[in-house]
């Protein structure tokens, strides 16, 4: 009985401290420089969150170390929800099995909730001759020095994705690694790499325009953006299902209460249809949910990708 009593009062103290939260701006941290799809996409759920928070959610960039340099200063920062980060697959999942002085994400913070997934795709230059997935990987395998593709850079979600294609289906696709997802689009744009593994935001306005050749998507489902261009398990590689995701934490040990406040306006914000439809054109699929339900899959994939990390050899440079 006193345990108890004591448990509530340890509640209503807590619910007392973080009742008025937020009374001040909050900093939302995006590990990547300004200008791409994760600031671009980090902004429309600032702007958004601060109408619902009543405070300005003021968007901070700190690139630098494939996102751990902004990720680590939010695992320092104090745990009250007035310091949070942008957190991306890529970072939180793959670079804690690269990078030898990473940090534990699930240790370190606290899940918040997921904003979204991004359908990633293979593309091609249109000199290219194969035009299916399986075409592509016949073809590589019949190349003494197999075949380039581009992605952002090591250890993003595009470079594992090719590293497990290889893995599965004995192809020798060769990673070419830039320092941002642009500079390997312009690239392919330019012929100098065969293939690029991008989100489909940065390809959709080339296929369009014919310029790129959509090859297959690796979602579970058909990009609703590009209809007509099968995913890789349609294409004959079965159970191949890699996205890229984005979604919102906190340092760990930031109270509970403060949490659920911003889980419950995160949420309202990604239902949205305004919202819906900004996030759309970034190439992202509103996911609202729970903090714990956006846990289990970090803890998920933070298995899954680095079985691939260990398979393939990869390795910071």
């Amino acid at each position: 009985m006193f345990k108890h009593i004591v448990a509530i009062a340890a509640l209503a103290v807590a619910l007392a401290a973080h009742s008025e939260y937020p009374d001040k701006p909050v900093k939302l941290i995006v590990p990547f420089a300004p200008g791409g799809v994760s600031d671009t996409s980090a902004r429309v759920i600032a702007e958004a969150l601060s109408r619902r928070l009543g405070q300005q959610v003021i968007v901070d960039n700190r690139p630098g170390a494939s996102g751990n340099m902004g990720t680590q200063v939010v695992i320092g920062s104090a745990p009250d929800g007035y310091t949070l980060v942008l957190g991306f697959d890529g970072t939180l999942v793959i670079n804690p099995h690269i990078f030898k002085d990473g940090f534990d994400p699930i240790a370190g913070l606290a899940p918040v909730g997921k904003i979204g997934d991004a359908v990633l795709i293979l593309v091609a230059h249109a000199s290219f001759p194969p035009r299916t997935l399986q075409e592509v990987i016949e073809y590589s395998k019949k190349q003494p020095n197999g075949v380039s593709y581009g992605t952002s850079g090591i250890g993003g979600t595009p470079h594992i994705a090719g590293e497990l294609l290889n893995l599965r289906t004995g192809s020798k696709l060769v990673h070419v690694p830039y320092k941002g997802g642009g500079q390997a689009m312009q690239d392919a744009l330019g012929g100098q790499i065969p293939l690029v593994y991008t989100a489909v935001a940065g390809a959709y306005t080339h296929i369009q325009g014919g310029r790129l050749v959509a090859i297959a998507v690796s979602s579970a489902k058909r990009a609703p953006s590009l209809p007509n261009v099968p995913t890789f398990m349609e294409s004959g590689v079965p159970d191949f299902e890699v996205s890229s995701w984005v979604g919102i934490l906190a340092p760990a040990k930031t109270p509970r209460p403060v949490i659920d406040r911003l889980n419950r306006d995160l949420n309202a914000v990604l239902t949205s249809p305004e919202i819906v439809e900004k996030l759309q054109t970034l190439g992202i699929t509103a996911t609202p949910g729970t903090p714990e339900a956006f846990g289990e899959q970090m803890k998920r994939d933070l298995a899954k990708y680095g079985q691939v990390v260990k398979d393939a050899g990869i390795k910071a440079e």
